[in-house]
């Protein structure tokens, strides 16, 4: 089955990263249903090192305020929440849990390297499939980095084996204030057929 060019104008072509946000609330319904279909997605030996922080209330939001560079600070404590996408140096520790047909965490055990590039490249991922997912139930999503990951760190995931990726502000976005698309590889320029 193939989607709709509806859905795929949606999730991809129509869909932009969102600077400018609507007074408009995202429920934690939604939140709770975008988190459910984001995990669903494939890591690798399912490992799902993705943990996420959905900072919404005011509180909150005062506690991100001095981890975020000055060209982001605006957009971030307007978007009705901003995510913290986080990645669990741990994650080994739930795979007897997730991948119980293997011994995989013994993989991981005193591999530092193996669990870093796992960890990072899968809770990436994950991060991803949040946007794709933000996007196919209706919400904006404006991914990005400009942020200081060690104040991300103290003030959400001190005293836990999570360390800050990137944020993701979620919300209605103002389509009136978007910048014009800024231009794309064509398959040439960014892939090849081996």
């Amino acid at each position: 089955m193939t989607l709709s060019d509806d859905a795929l104008d949606q999730l991809f072509r129509e869909a932009r990263t969102h600077n400018s946000w609507q007074d408009k609330p995202v429920d934690d319904a939604l939140l709770k249903h975008l988190i459910e279909l984001a995990l669903l997605g494939p890591t690798s030996a399912n490992c799902s090192p993705g943990r996420f922080v959905f900072v919404k209330s005011p509180e909150a939001k005062e506690k991100l305020r001095p981890a975020i560079a000055a060209g982001n600070l605006e957009k971030t404590m307007a978007a009705p929440a901003t995510v913290i996408v986080g990645t669990d140096m741990a994650f080994y520790d739930h795979l007897p849990k997730l991948f119980p047909h293997a011994d995989a965490r013994s993989w991981f055990v005193g591999n530092d390297k193996m669990i870093a590039e796992t960890a990072f490249r899968n809770a990436t991922l994950q991060g991803g499939y949040l946007i794709i997912a933000a996007r196919a139930v209706g919400l904006d999503a404006g991914p990005m980095s400009g942020f200081d990951a060690a104040k991300v760190d103290e003030a959400f995931f001190a005293g836990t084996t999570v360390k800050s990726n990137f944020l993701i502000n979620l919300g209605y976005g103002v389509s009136s204030r978007l910048f014009a698309r800024s231009p794309r590889f064509t398959f040439d320029e960014a892939a090849r057929i081996a």
